[in-house]
C-alpha cells in the first residue's frame, strides 16, 4: 500500500476502508478483519455510523500491531465545544478498544443548529482537537464536508491547519473548486462514495471503461480517484469484493479520464454543508 505524506509529515494509505452503513453485528467484524488481512490498513471510522466497537473487534481480531493500522474517527454534529469534543473523542477510543488515532475530523461544519454562532462552536472543538494533537493522542487533525469558506474561518484563529478534508467524490461528483483550493493548501483530500452508493453499477459509459481496462467499475472508481489525488474509501462486506477492489494494475488514459470527468448519469447525494439539518 502506497502512502501520501499530510503536511505534518505523517503518511496516510492511498487508500482507505470505509465503514458506512456497516452493520453492527459479526458481517463488520469479519469484513475489517477480512480487510486488513488483505493489505488494508487504513480504517476509517465514525462516531454516528454506530458501529464503532464492531470495527474495533475487526481490528483485535486481525492480530496486527495497531502501529500497522491508520484509523479514522470523526466528531459528529450535535457534539460541538471544548470539553464536550473531548469526551466524544474518548468515547472513539473506548468503543474502538485503542489509545490513539492517527486522524480525527469535525464530520460537518454544522452551521444550521449553530447559526450565528457555528464559527465560534467550530472553533472550540478544533481547539481541542489541537490540544489532543499536541498531547500524541491524535497523530493528524482534519476536516469533513467543509467548503473553502469553512476552512477559512477556522485558519482565522488556529493554531495548526487541518490536514485533511474529507468529502464526497466520484464521477459526476467532482467538486473540482473545493479541491483545487486543498491543493493550494496543501490538505490532503479523501473521498467517500466513490462508487456513488453503487450508481456507477447502472452507467453504461463506465461499462465500457471498465471492459476496455480489464477491471471491475468499482476498481475503474478506485483508480479514477488515485489519478485525481483523492484518496478513495472503499466499502464492501464481501470478501471477494474487499480484495477485488485493492487490486489495481492499470492506469486510465487522459483521454478516458476526460471522458469520465464529464459523465453526468451517476448521480451522487452531494449535500449543501451551509443548509444541511442533521
Amino acid at each position: 500500500m502506497n502512502n501520501i505524506l499530510l503536511n505534518n509529515g505523517v503518511k496516510i494509505p492511498q487508500i482507505g476502508f470505509g465503514t458506512w452503513k456497516a452493520p453492527t453485528s459479526e458481517v463488520t467484524i469479519n469484513a475489517v478483519k477480512t480487510a486488513i488481512e488483505n493489505g488494508y490498513t487504513h480504517i476509517d471510522c465514525a462516531s454516528v455510523y454506530g458501529n464503532e466497537k464492531e470495527v474495533g473487534q475487526g481490528i483485535i481480531a486481525s492480530n496486527i500491531s495497531r502501529d500497522k493500522l491508520f484509523i479514522t474517527g470523526k466528531l459528529w454534529n450535535d457534539i460541538r465545544g471544548y470539553d464536550e469534543t473531548i469526551t466524544a473523542f474518548n468515547q472513539t477510543l473506548n468503543d474502538l478498544a485503542i489509545d490513539y488515532l492517527d486522524l480525527y475530523l469535525i464530520h460537518w461544519p454544522r452551521p444550521q443548529k449553530y447559526h450565528d454562532d457555528y464559527i465560534e462552536k467550530n472553533r472550540q472543538s478544533w481547539k481541542a482537537m489541537e490540544d489532543l494533537y499536541k498531547q500524541g493522542k491524535i497523530r493528524a487533525i482534519g476536516v469533513s464536508n467543509f467548503k473553502e469558506h469553512h476552512i477559512d474561518e477556522l485558519l482565522e484563529t488556529c493554531e495548526i491547519k487541518p490536514m485533511v478534508n474529507q468529502i464526497e467524490f466520484h464521477p459526476s461528483c467532482l467538486q473540482k473548486d473545493i479541491r483545487d483550493y486543498c491543493k493550494q493548501r496543501n490538505i490532503v483530500v479523501v473521498g467517500y462514495s466513490p462508487l456513488a452508493n453503487g450508481k456507477v453499477f447502472q452507467c453504461e459509459e463506465l461499462k465500457i471503461f471498465a471492459q476496455k481496462y480489464n477491471a471491475s467499475i468499482a476498481q475503474l472508481c478506485v483508480q479514477y480517484a488515485l489519478q485525481h489525488n483523492v484518496i478513495p474509501l472503499v466499502k464492501s462486506v464481501t470478501k471477494e469484493r474487499i480484495i477485488e477492489n485493492l487490486k489495481i494494475n492499470f492506469t486510465i488514459s487522459c483521454e478516458d479520464l476526460c471522458v469520465i470527468d464529464n459523465i453526468t448519469t451517476c448521480g451522487g447525494s452531494y449535500k449543501d454543508s451551509d443548509n444541511i439539518n442533521f
